[in-house]
């Protein structure tokens, strides 16, 4: 039973053009994807889409992005030619992320609000003075002075600095689904211009003041070397949209990066630095452990304490069912097809001006909406919900973390 087919037929049978010359199928299929990946998370969450995200933390690492799909080719048909199939672009794999959350089995905070987060874990800028001194030159050797590469072990890093992140958006600008960006040389050179202004999180800049009295700012890209993850490109800020640009003499681990393990940054500046000018740097230093908060916001996760080894994190999460729709068998779930064909036929009677045939079959729509909520609500009132007299079925009595008496 294909019941993609069953779904594009039952359109058919609702906006009355049952010939492929008048309505196309892969038309119909782009109204179905329409509503099936943006209209229905929207309208509520089934238990059925319900699941959930994990992932290993990186040493030194501490903001994640929403994973994304690949591009996906949806061939109705065997017979069908890529150049008329439809093409989903990447798609974040979660509409989103809620409690409880684990790292390592131990549930931990997910909060979404970013001044309850960081008042409990500040970002503290550092800023240290004179970690240089102009010559009238434009490339210099810095080191961090907290810092060193004779003292700061390589694996596990028990401190560092943060890194400069680029968002999703920045991710999907860059057109190749590899988060964070780990490019070879010449790439780097291409893609700094090529994500936005807004998508770049800067973590580290190196500042000073050039002949003219103005300021001099070279920060991090959140784009990383290849074979060297913990080397980062640097830049400078342009305007939005587009507006960052690469320094001079290309990306290697000597040069126009920052170790953020051992705090050496080597940098080519914009214009020379008149001698005697101090040559300054601010950066976030941190200590890594065992992370024990998540921040989500901007479809961003971020842990606190950054981890100092791989940890596994777990979250509930919500699916966007694009994996689905690549091949025939596109819709899992056969109680919701006819929800799914009235909501994409509801949205083709209106950009088709349809009122009258949109207004009979509205009641319907809704009809089958109630169905497939309450399918969710059943299995949602499964489970009694917990009051301060009902613990729940955890084992062992007392607190909810480590079954410890409550005092």
């Amino acid at each position: 039973m294909n019941l993609l087919t069953d779904i594009i037929t039952y359109v058919r049978r609702i906006v009355k053009t049952p010939s492929n010359a008048s309505l196309s199928d892969s038309l119909i299929v782009d109204y179905i994807n329409r509503f099936w990946l943006m209209d229905m998370d929207a309208r509520m969450q089934t238990f059925d889409l319900k699941t959930k995200y994990s992932f290993q933390t990186t040493p030194g690492v501490d903001q994640y992005n929403m994973p994304m799909y690949d591009p996906q080719i949806l061939n109705l048909t065997p017979n069908t030619s890529p150049s008329t199939a439809s093409t989903i672009a990447p798609f974040p794999v979660y509409q989103g992320f809620l409690s409880p959350a684990y790292v390592n089995g131990v549930q931990v905070p997910l909060q979404t609000q970013k001044n309850s987060f960081f008042n409990w874990y500040p970002n503290v800028v550092q800023n240290f003075q004179a970690v240089a001194v102009g010559d009238g030159g434009t490339s210099y050797n810095l080191q961090v002075p907290i810092l060193g590469p004779t003292t700061i072990p390589q694996n596990p890093p028990f401190q560092g600095i943060l890194r400069g992140h680029v968002d999703i958006t920045g991710i999907i600008k860059t057109g190749n689904n590899v988060d964070p960006p780990v490019l070879s040389s010449p790439n780097i050179i291409l893609t700094i211009p090529v994500i936005p202004v807004t998508s770049v999180n800067s973590a580290v800049y190196i500042t000073s003041i050039g002949s003219d009295g103005s300021n001099v700012v070279v920060q991090d890209s959140g784009i990383f070397l290849s074979g060297n993850v913990n080397h980062g490109a640097l830049m400078v800020e342009g305007n939005a949209p587009n507006g960052n640009t690469p320094l001079a003499g290309g990306y290697t681990t000597t040069l126009n990066t920052i170790n953020y393990l051992t705090g050496e940054i080597n940098v080519t500046f914009p214009v020379p630095i008149p001698s005697g000018n101090n040559i300054n740097v601010q950066c976030y230093l941190f200590q890594t452990g065992l992370p024990r908060a998540i921040l989500y916001y901007n479809n961003v996760l971020t842990l606190r304490s950054p981890p100092d080894q791989a940890y596994l994190v777990e979250l509930d999460a919500y699916l966007t069912p694009a994996a689905f729709l690549a091949t025939g068998d596109a819709i899992p779930f056969g109680y919701m097809s006819e929800y799914i064909a009235r909501g994409a036929a509801r949205k083709i009677l209106s950009d088709t001006g349809d009122i009258e045939q949109f207004q009979f079959y509205e009641p319907l729509f809704k009809e089958q909406e109630l169905l497939v909520w309450k399918r969710s609500q059943r299995q949602w009132t499964a489970t009694r919900t917990e009051t301060i007299y009902s613990s729940g079925g955890f084992q062992g009595i007392g607190s909810n973390y480590y079954g410890g008496v409550s005092t």
